[in-house]
């Protein structure tokens, strides 16, 4: 039985996708999760593996060419089997929505034609311009709508300034954190944190992790191992707001705020509490290494379950993060600074760094928030027990 090959979604509002590469050539043989294609997202060039054993067949789409969400791009089919007839694929439920709207509005503004009053002229102008006409208030006799409406209405259109170069990421970046603002009730809880001990750890720890597997260790690598193995105790902080209910999850997958070109991505950690620490840092650097290289995969940003964002190695002081639904919450990490400390009732130099936890008020409350960072911070003081 042919199996079809479709324009995946990967992304969140996701409706087209943009077909980079073919990895297997018309005829030749594929194996069930072996890579087929790399497509591009809003987000990354992603590498989409093969549905099914067989044999690539019928390729409809030609890199470079950007097709609709869930079009059959290629056939996998048995030696000696001919693909299927092309098909029109039925419309999805949210295109039959676009089409109910668009014929809504159609006779909207049928409707309207009829009933404003408008010269000839102005009507043309209102249709090369996009002017919507039941804004217009006429200024000719009777309330007619004249060719000089139309144009001052269009010239009020116009933005005072251009933005240049918004590109697919950056605009993503921008309705994501507007859906996320606007729409999770955010609070934060900030904490002080005297980092000697982990300095100390990090310090110890690095000659050996560099030694065993040429790796550099980093504050972010035991930070996601601190943040993880704490969260154990914290299920709240972890869980998810869906469909307007609270739900728990069985991983703590830690999303790693990292920047890109032109935005920021979120790989994720899976079952960061589980893993040694080496692991993670090997995770952290193939994952940094493939953000830069826009070749995240699906798998790397699918099931983040808390986020952290270290702009450490940018001298910030503080700063707060957004959340990144459906979580619950991100934690945004500062530079390691010296400060000035009391310590047994005397003025001491410590290095310290700035913790702001971010929560979503329907999921977390203050009490859970500021125990889960209390517990966070005796962790930082006291790193020893966990390595």
């Amino acid at each position: 039985m042919a199996i079809s090959v479709v324009m995946p979604a990967l992304e969140m509002a996701q409706e087209t996708g943009k077909l980079i590469s073919w990895l297997k050539k018309e005829g030749e043989p594929v194996t069930k999760g072996e890579p087929l294609l790399e497509i591009e997202t809003d987000k990354a060039v992603m590498e989409i593996e093969s549905p099914a054993d067989g044999v690539l067949a019928n390729i409809k789409v030609q890199p470079g060419n950007e097709v609709p969400v869930g079009q059959t791009i290629a056939w996998i089919v048995r030696p000696g089997e001919t693909p299927p007839a092309d098909e029109v694929a039925p419309k999805s439920g949210r295109e039959n929505a676009v089409t109910r709207l668009l014929i809504s509005t159609n006779q909207t503004s049928a409707t309207t034609r009829q009933a404003i009053k408008i010269s000839p002229k102005a009507r043309r102008l209102a249709t090369e311009h996009g002017v919507n006409l039941a804004n217009i208030r006429g200024s000719g006799p009777g309330g007619e709508i004249l060719a000089s409406d139309i144009l001052a209405a269009a010239n009020s259109k116009k933005p005072s300034a251009a933005i240049d170069g918004a590109s697919p990421v950056s605009r993503l970046m921008a309705e994501r954190t507007t859906q996320s603002w606007t729409t999770i009730p955010h609070f934060f809880v900030t904490r002080e944190v005297d980092v000697t001990a982990l300095n100390s750890v990090r310090q110890k720890l690095a000659p050996q992790i560099e030694k065993s597997h040429s790796l550099k260790l980093t504050h972010t690598d035991l930070l996601v191992a601190l943040v993880a193995r704490v969260l154990q105790r914290h299920p709240r902080l972890y869980a998810s707001f869906i469909n307007q209910s609270v739900r728990t999850n069985p991983q703590i997958n830690i999303g790693l705020a990292m920047a890109v070109d032109d935005g920021v991505v979120a790989p994720v950690i899976q079952n960061a509490d589980k893993t040694a620490l080496a692991e993670i840092a090997h995770q952290r650097r193939d994952l940094a290494d493939r953000a830069r290289a826009g070749k995240l995969r699906p798998t790397d940003l699918a099931g983040g379950t808390f986020t952290i964002s270290n702009l450490g190695m940018y001298a910030v002081d503080a700063f707060t993060a957004i959340i990144i639904p459906p979580q619950a919450a991100i934690l945004a990490v500062s530079a390691i600074t010296e400060r000035v400390v009391p310590i047994d009732g005397h003025p001491a130099i410590r290095p310290t760094m700035t913790l702001t936890l971010s929560c979503d008020h329907r999921v977390v409350d203050g009490a859970r928030a500021a125990e889960f960072l209390r517990d966070l911070v005796a962790a930082i003081v006291n790193p020893q027990q966990y390595f």
